[in-house]
């Protein structure tokens, strides 16, 4: 999952950046409004966090032109403003939610997954496939009730494509969560993590369609959506 964070408290923005990375986000960094506003229009985003005292354009004119040009993401406002009108004026600009700072980390990690759930139309915190099952909040998986470690990328990869089972998706979607704009991307990344996760799960747990993408076939029973 790829997320946008603009933040422009450095100290606030290098803490919650670690935290989210260690939680299975991409996360890209933008320090002013502007920026932030040209990212979200030029790159794909599965969320973003955004606060509303940005330098260069205020949060609440990044939001507003996001939703005026029909751009649905959800987005979560971070800020210390903390009056009534303040809060009912984001909302009703079209954030998803709303946040005060100073806040508990457990509690934005828990919004966020809550956001990305709708977004992907789930009630369930957890993510079923046949004998896998994937939690978000612990980022524990396990395969037939027992526990399967991966590395932060493979497990980053197949909540991914758990996440849109039964749809195919570009190798360039796919590397877009998996990296941010600062990582080195090898040619073969992607194919290395997918034979990976294969060996760690089944053969043809994830289907290639050349020249397409990749896709987990959504199986007709036992997935919780």
């Amino acid at each position: 999952m790829r997320l946008l964070l603009a933040e422009d408290d450095i100290m606030l923005g290098e803490a919650l950046q670690e935290a989210l990375m260690k939680q299975g986000f991409v996360v890209d960094w933008m320090k002013d409004g502007h920026s932030a506003l040209h990212a979200l229009q030029s790159e794909h985003f599965d969320l973003a966090i955004l606060d509303l005292g940005l330098p260069r354009r205020d949060g609440m004119e990044v939001l507003s032109e996001l939703r005026r040009l029909g751009n649905e993401l959800p987005v979560l406002i971070l800020t210390a403003r903390d009056a009534l009108d303040s809060r009912v004026a984001g909302l009703d600009a079209g954030a998803d939610d709303y946040l005060l700072k100073p806040f508990d980390m457990a509690e934005l990690s828990a919004r966020l997954r809550a956001l990305l759930r709708r977004r992907a139309g789930r009630a369930q915190p957890r993510l079923v496939h046949g004998d896998i099952e994937l939690d978000p909040a612990s980022q524990q998986v396990t395969l037939k009730g027992e526990p399967v470690t991966l590395p932060r990328r493979e497990y980053m990869l197949l909540k991914e494509l758990l996440d849109h089972a039964g749809e195919v998706l570009t190798r360039d979607r796919l590397e877009t969560s998996l990296y941010g704009w600062m990582d080195e991307v090898e040619s073969n990344s992607l194919e290395v993590h997918v034979h990976h996760l294969r060996k760690k799960f089944h053969p043809d747990l994830i289907r290639t369609l050349r020249g397409v993408g990749y896709m987990i076939p959504k199986p007709s029973l036992g997935i919780e959506s």
